[in-house]
């Protein structure tokens, strides 16, 4: 059952099925395995997981859509620093030097589980942008 939001206003229930879809459709172009995109959405049980990704939709928490959110963001930063997609999607898996990551990927720090490490990666790369 869907709450009637007031005019101008989005709910949660509102961005559960395109927040699933764009999630998805990013674990895909990152070749990412089942556990990793599990981790990355916090741990959903399996159940749920799998219903979110053969329905596309749902109605996932505000947890799952803050991550969703950060990896968006993400995304959106590397599409912005790399023209070329394929660069962009393959920076996450790369061992980075930068202190933030101590010679691993950014992907790895991502899959510590913890939102904190989305948002860092989030921030470090609005700050390569600049």
């Amino acid at each position: 059952m869907q709450t009637q939001a007031k005019p101008g206003k989005l709910i949660a229930n509102d961005l559960g099925g395109p927040a699933l879809r764009s999630f998805f459709r990013m674990a895909e172009a990152w070749d990412l395995r089942v556990a990793d995109q599990r981790t990355l959405l916090g741990e959903p049980p399996e159940s749920t997981f799998y219903k979110w990704k053969r329905q596309q939709d749902g109605s996932p928490g505000r947890d799952v859509l803050e991550r969703i959110s950060y990896l968006l963001g993400i995304w959106k930063d590397l599409q912005i620093l790399f023209p070329d997609p394929a660069q962009a999607d393959g920076w996450l898996h790369q061992p980075n030097a930068a202190a933030l990551f101590g010679g691993q990927s950014a992907m790895q720090r991502m899959l510590s589980g913890n939102v904190a490490d989305l948002y860092v990666v989030r921030q470090y790369l609005d700050a390569q942008r600049g």
